[in-house]
């Protein structure tokens, strides 16, 4: 949640600054209601069984696999998906380094990949450890090509773009590292 943004309500679901209400059905993913109800394409179906990736969006800025997560778990929070990242017309710095990264090929998998880092990105600045971590009282967490690989291992990318995602990553966040 922003400061410039007011929380959902608890009988909503704020996705790109924009309150949706609950499904009538519980059952219904949240993958499903972002593709299927919502129309909100960038968010892809990959494995659906939450192995691959494609479908990370952010809830309350931490990035979660939609097609594991019922829609109705996130009553009264916040959605962002690849749709809501820019802003004003203009890209996300990641989204923008991707492009300049070829951080892409099919393209398949990019939305997921830009959703996750992002997601990353706030866990480096909270100084949340990964497995690959040298220091694990350091509070703060480098984006190391390593602490990177790590970190998007979640993220499969089948086309061979896998060195312009990690490049866009390190590029875009590299700030972190000073």
């Amino acid at each position: 949640m922003t400061a410039d943004r007011p929380a959902a309500s608890a009988a909503a679901l704020r996705i790109n600054g924009v309150d949706y209400p609950i499904p009538a059905d519980p059952r219904v993913s949240l993958l499903d209601l972002l593709r299927e109800t919502l129309n909100l394409h960038g968010t892809k179906k990959g494995c659906n069984q939450g192995a691959c990736g494609a479908c990370t969006v952010l809830v309350d800025g931490e990035r979660i696999v939609s097609c594991l997560s019922l829609a109705v778990q996130h009553a009264g929070r916040s959605v962002t998906t690849i749709e809501g990242l820019a802003a004003a017309n203009e890209l996300h710095p990641l989204q923008q380094a991707f492009i300049a990264h070829d951080g892409f090929q099919c393209g398949y998998c990019t939305p997921g990949q830009i959703c996750s880092a992002v997601g990353m990105a706030a866990e480096l600045k909270r100084g949340v450890p990964s497995h690959v971590t040298r220091d694990l009282a350091d509070d703060h967490v480098a984006p190391t090509h390593d602490e990177i690989r790590e970190r998007m291992s979640g993220n499969l990318c089948r086309c061979g773009a896998h060195n312009g995602i990690i490049a866009a990553i390190r590029d875009t966040y590299a700030e972190a590292a000073e």
